[in-house]
């Protein structure tokens, strides 16, 4: 028998503790008490990411069957600069036209170029798709910081392969001129337009040598007193780099990299003294 006035705990309802072990062993309470809105599960990020991946796939369908569609137009804008240079090397009457050897040859060109078009007509859905997903996860500071990176980086790969495009027809006279006269140009699509895409792309992935600087800087793996004190040894290193990243191994080329490299060597220099301000 127990004294009338002994009471005992009160056990119709869990403990505390109780109930954060249920919440952790049972996943549909834990969702239900959830509070912060930004907070995402395993699941929930695998459906975003399902999500994004399916609206990044048909930007880039779209944009690859628009670029198929356009073929002939892409085709005779990318030929233009090496017309240009055999008209003025072997008269106006030369024909320019690209040889194919092979059967599949067109088709794989064309292929070839609605990938890649299609890849650019597309990429702006595809980085904001990318951006919205990482988003979340990002502090406010950290979000601050990575826009700007992500357009600067946008502008200046298509800056590099603008650049490059405009550098080709120097590119193609040096090429044919020190093959000798006696040799003829006769380009197959493919060869062409691969020499074509890999300058541009290597422009492009050369023009993001400040982003790249400046990210060294923030994150202080190097500082600028630093570059400014390696900075004879920095513009050999980028003209080595040039020589050996230019596909078409042409001095403009060259040039037309290192140059711009160099100029990026200084203004990330100045942002970085800014940045530590």
């Amino acid at each position: 028998m127990s004294d009338a006035g002994t009471q005992f705990p009160h056990t119709d309802s869990p403990s505390e503790d109780s109930r954060s072990r249920l919440d952790r062993i049972l996943p549909w309470r834990r969702n239900k008490a959830k509070t912060d809105p930004d907070e995402m599960h395993l699941i929930e990020h695998l459906v975003e990411l399902r999500t994004r991946i399916v609206r990044s796939a048909i930007a880039l369908t779209v944009g690859v069957v628009i670029a198929f569609l356009s073929y002939n137009w892409i085709l005779a804008q990318l030929v233009a600069p090496y017309c240009d240079v055999v008209r003025e090397r072997f008269g106006p009457d030369k024909s320019c036209a690209l040889v194919v050897t092979s059967p599949l040859d067109g088709f794989t060109s064309r292929i070839r170029i609605a990938t890649y078009v299609g890849f650019f007509i597309g990429s702006p859905v595809i980085l904001y798709q990318f951006w919205r997903f990482i988003t979340p996860g990002l502090k406010p500071k950290e979000r601050r910081y990575a826009l700007p990176f992500v357009a600067s980086s946008i502008v200046l790969f298509s800056l590099g392969a603008a650049i490059a495009f405009w550098t080709l027809p120097k590119a193609l006279d040096f090429l044919i001129g020190i093959a000798g006269r006696d040799v003829e140009p006769l380009y197959s699509p493919s060869s062409f337009l691969r020499l074509v895409i890999l300058m541009m792309v290597a422009f492009g992935v050369a023009f993001e040598f400040p982003v790249l600087l400046t990210f060294l800087q923030l994150v202080r793996v190097i500082t600028s007193r630093q570059l400014r004190n390696a900075r004879r040894f920095a513009i050999v290193g980028i003209f080595v780099a040039a020589a050996v990243l230019t596909p078409s191994q042409d001095p403009y080329s060259l040039f037309a990299m290192a140059l711009p490299m160099c100029l990026f060597y200084e203004i990330s220099i100045i942002i970085g003294r800014i940045c530590k301000r």
